[in-house]
């Protein structure tokens, strides 16, 4: 599954990536300027997602359902909907809603995954060959306190059967050889376009081409450094 997450180019590099005005990113500067070589979803950090219109909209990672009633279920829910399975998002109650008309790009350098062999785990760097920025598929959706009023966005990534390259790596654990969704550059406002029927998004429901990825395996003490330390995707001695 997808947890860890990179986004190591700055606010100018996005804005450039996905055609975005220079003043939508102004309204969240800090976040947007922020380089973080890992992104922990277990923390549910405000991240930047793209969504319908190429308007660039800050999110928590961790989705939480607009019927959700108090904090105490919305920090429940969000720690079980990080991510999303395509095979079941047009049913689970908390994404049906969102697939249809709330589906967003969260765009990434890179992403972790873990290799299990014998009794040694092995943490590898994932990323794609020729796009130094890419994009996740993700769904959002708006959550408002019913205490204290506030409305906060959230959002999950997708995940589908992962390719070759990423079932080699990502071989542990309860839900194995799974991969996130990466939505093909060409195929992005597509995505986002909020008239699509069940069969059309289902069509994006598919493992990347493993010839334009790329993997190497990392530090063991990735999770151990700062975020914003360049040396976490430096390839292991």
């Amino acid at each position: 599954m997808c947890f860890y997450n990179s986004k190591s180019k700055r606010a100018l590099a996005l804005a450039k990536r996905y055609g975005v005005k220079t003043d939508i990113i102004e309204m969240a500067k800090q976040i947007l300027e922020e380089q973080k070589y890992r992104i922990n979803a277990f923390t549910h950090p405000a991240c930047p997602i793209i969504t319908n219109g190429a308007n660039v909209e800050i999110a928590n990672w961790g989705l939480i359902p607009h019927w959700t009633k108090t904090p105490e279920n919305a920090k429940k829910i969000s720690n079980m909907t990080i991510n999303a399975r395509s095979e079941t998002v047009f049913e689970k109650p908390a994404f049906r809603t969102s697939i249809f008309s709330k589906r967003c790009l969260v765009p990434s350098t890179g992403y972790f995954e873990f290799h299990h062999s014998e009794n040694t785990v092995t943490p590898y760097y994932i990323f794609l060959k020729n796009d130094e920025i890419f994009s996740l598929g993700g769904i959002y959706e708006q959550w408002r306190n019913l205490l204290t009023d506030e409305i906060t966005q959230t959002f999950s990534i997708l995940t589908v059967p992962a390719n070759e390259l990423c079932a080699q790596i990502h071989n542990g654990g309860k839900t194995p050889f799974r991969m996130p969704l990466i939505i093909e550059r060409e195929n992005e406002k597509l995505w986002l376009d909020t008239s699509l029927k069940n069969t059309v998004i289902q069509q994006f429901f598919r493992p990347f081409d493993t010839n334009l990825m790329d993997a190497y395996s990392i530090s063991k003490d990735f999770l151990k450094k700062s975020p914003d330390d360049a040396s976490i995707i430096e390839r292991a001695a």
